[in-house]
C-alpha cells in the first residue's frame, strides 16, 4: 500500500490571520490545527490495521493508497464567511466537518463499501453524516463516499472528539476528479452546460470500466484463477 500522508501544519499567514479578530490567537489557532492532525493519523492507523488484516485474511488489500489534508487558514475563514457561522476559533470546531480530510483510494468498487462498513463499525467511531454520490452522481458525474466521522484523540488534557471528512473512491473516480478539478469552469459560463455534460460522459465511461473491472475480478475469484501479489 502507498500511503501518503501530509500531516505539516499548514501555512499561517499572519498579515491574512490578524484581518480577522477571530484568529489573532495564533497560538490557539494551531492548537486546533494541531488537533486535527491527531484526528487525522487517529483515522489513518485504522485503516492501516483494517488494511493490513484484510490483506491477511483475503490475501489482498481493499486499500491502494490514503491522502490527507487540513484546510489552510483563509479556506477556512472563507467558508464560515460564506455559510454564515460565526468567525471564532470555537466556530471552526462547532460548524466545519471538512476541516481534516482523509481521502481513501480503492481498486474496485465493492471495496469501498467494504472499507467504510470496517471503519464505522468500530465502537469509538461515530458517523455525523454519509453521502453516496457513486449511487447517486453529483450532476457532473462526480461520484465517491463521502463520510464525516467523530473520532476521539487523547490529549494530555485529556480526551477530545474531533470530526475527520473520510472521502473514499476507486483509482478510476479519483483520476476523473483529479483531472475535473484542473478545469476551471465558471458556472456562469454560456456552454456551462455543454461543459458539465462532457464530464458527465467521461465520468459514466470511467464508471463502466470500474464495474466491468470488478466483474473481471469476481469472475476470475469464483473459477479460483486469481493471484493476488
Amino acid at each position: 500500500m502507498n500511503t501518503n500522508i501530509n500531516n505539516k501544519m499548514p501555512q499561517i499567514d499572519d498579515d491574512y490571520i490578524n484581518s480577522a479578530e477571530a484568529f489573532q490567537n495564533v497560538e490557539k489557532f494551531k492548537q486546533i490545527m494541531c488537533w486535527y492532525g491527531c484526528a487525522i493519523r487517529e483515522v489513518r492507523t485504522k485503516l492501516e490495521v483494517l488494511n493490513d488484516d484484510f490483506q491477511a485474511n483475503y490475501a489482498r488489500n481493499p486499500i491502494d493508497n490514503i491522502k490527507s489534508r487540513i484546510k489552510d487558514p483563509k479556506s477556512i475563514y472563507d467558508k464560515l464567511k460564506r455559510r454564515g457561522y460565526p468567525i471564532t476559533l470555537y466556530s471552526i470546531l462547532d460548524n466545519l466537518h471538512d476541516v481534516a480530510g482523509v481521502r481513501v483510494i480503492c481498486p474496485f468498487i465493492d471495496d469501498i463499501y467494504t472499507v467504510a462498513d470496517m471503519l464505522i463499525a468500530q465502537d469509538d467511531i461515530r458517523v455525523i453524516t454519509k453521502k453516496d454520490y457513486i449511487k447517486n452522481p453529483k450532476p457532473n458525474g462526480y461520484r465517491s463516499l463521502h463520510l464525516v466521522v467523530e473520532v476521539p484523540i487523547f490529549l494530555s488534557s485529556g480526551k477530545r472528539l474531533m470530526k475527520v471528512e473520510v472521502q473514499i473512491r476507486t483509482i478510476a473516480m479519483n483520476f476523473w476528479a483529479s483531472l475535473e478539478h484542473q478545469i476551471h469552469y465558471k458556472k456562469t459560463q454560456e456552454n456551462v452546460d455543454d461543459v458539465i455534460a462532457q464530464l458527465t460522459q467521461c465520468a459514466n465511461v470511467i464508471y463502466e470500466t470500474d464495474t466491468t473491472m470488478q466483474t473481471i475480478r469476481k469472475k476470475l475469484e469464483a473459477e479460483g484463477k486469481l493471484t493476488m501479489e
